[in-house]
């Protein structure tokens, strides 16, 4: 048996922090105050390409002012004053701030004057551990996009090689399309992470009908608080793109419109399937139920047989276990052996019934 976690007494020591302070300051909500802030820069358009790794923030400063594209990339959250810089620079709005450092933030879609901003769960599975959950920020505006994320090392290693080598749309569009293609390609990342939840229960779905131990339903909760983190991750991601597709949103183009319809489908897939695998952990609680029972009315079906077959000898046995003088069996020379034979043959017979009902 696992044994039980302790609560943690500092687990909701940021959220204590916050009550009472002023709504748009900033107060990082996570856990990753060892990473330092790394700037990527990428600026393209139609025919040229320049990608900085490792900028610092002066160097955001020119990009936006230049014709073409800039994607901002931010890795780290805990630089409070690096965050605000950018913030000034790019005039982003105080309770936007807030929202992007604030980890517990769940995901939304907000429209301010200069900027769409879009709040949006990065989700993994490391190859062996349980599942990841990152925060993740855009802001679009009119020629850059920026993303902020909590720690180095992403899901959009295609969309720096589309840029890259100008493959597809990405290079001849505008900002809006550079958000839908980051958005997407997270999005067909949901598909990994839900594909590999699905192996996880089918696996624990044989484990249960083969051997249903206790150790599998602390596998059974365990999988459902990981089932519940991704629907929390992904289920108002419907809102989020279904708002960007009913809306009128200033910095959204017609033509990018479609694609974003395209997004909110597979969306909805992907909700569909995170539903599937929760009932299918539901029912495996009840499967494990059941498997005990079954296993337990094996165990009863053995012992009932063989008290079946003991009821006839221990009948025999006892009445001519009676200590009474008049009984003519008891002076018979051979009763002894006939007495075992008769009990033997008893137990052979009602062997073979229970084996012609298809009880053994």
């Amino acid at each position: 048996m696992k044994p039980k976690k302790k609560p943690n007494p500092k687990k909701n020591t940021f959220r204590l922090k916050k009550i009472g302070l002023a709504p748009g300051t900033l107060l990082y909500m996570g856990k990753k105050h060892h990473i330092p802030l790394n700037v990527e820069i990428f600026h393209y358009d139609s025919e040229s390409y320049e990608r900085q790794a490792s900028a610092s923030i002066d160097d955001c400063i020119p990009c936006k002012t230049k014709m073409g594209v800039t994607w901002l990339n931010v890795n780290g959250l805990s630089d409070l004053a690096s965050i605000q810089k950018i913030g000034n620079f790019y005039q982003l709005h105080p309770l936007l701030l807030e929202d992007l450092v604030n980890t517990g933030q769940r995901p939304k879609l907000d429209e301010y004057e200069n900027c769409i901003f879009v709040v949006i769960k990065m989700l993994s599975y490391p190859e062996e551990g349980d599942i990841v959950t990152e925060h993740l920020s855009f802001v679009l505006g009119d020629n850059y996009v920026l993303s902020f994320q909590e720690n180095e090392g992403d899901v959009f290693d295609s969309v720096r090689d589309r840029i890259e080598t100008k493959k597809g749309r990405v290079r001849n569009s505008g900002a809006d399309y550079l958000l839908m293609v980051l958005m997407d390609t997270l999005i067909d990342h949901y598909f990994l992470v839900i594909e590999t939840l699905g192996e996880k229960v089918e696996t624990l779905e044989n484990s249960l009908i083969e051997n249903p131990s206790e150790d599998l339903v602390f596998e059974i909760q365990h999988l459902k608080k990981e089932a519940l983190t991704i629907r929390r991750a992904i289920y108002p991601l419907r809102e989020v793109v279904n708002q960007v597709e009913k809306s009128e949103l200033k910095f959204i183009q017609k033509e990018t419109l479609h694609y974003f319809r395209d997004l909110y489908d597979h969306t909805i897939q992907i909700i569909e399937s995170i539903e599937l695998y929760r009932d299918m952990l539901f029912g495996l609680t009840d499967l494990y139920m059941s498997g005990l029972s079954n296993k337990m009315n094996s165990v009863m079906k053995v012992l009932t047989i063989i008290s079946t077959i003991f009821i006839p000898l221990t009948f025999i046995v006892g009445v001519y276990g009676m200590n009474f003088k008049n009984m003519p069996e008891l002076t018979f020379h051979n009763g002894y052996y006939v007495v075992l034979g008769v009990m033997f043959l008893i137990f052979v017979l009602m062997i073979l019934y229970f084996k012609k009902r298809k009880w053994l």
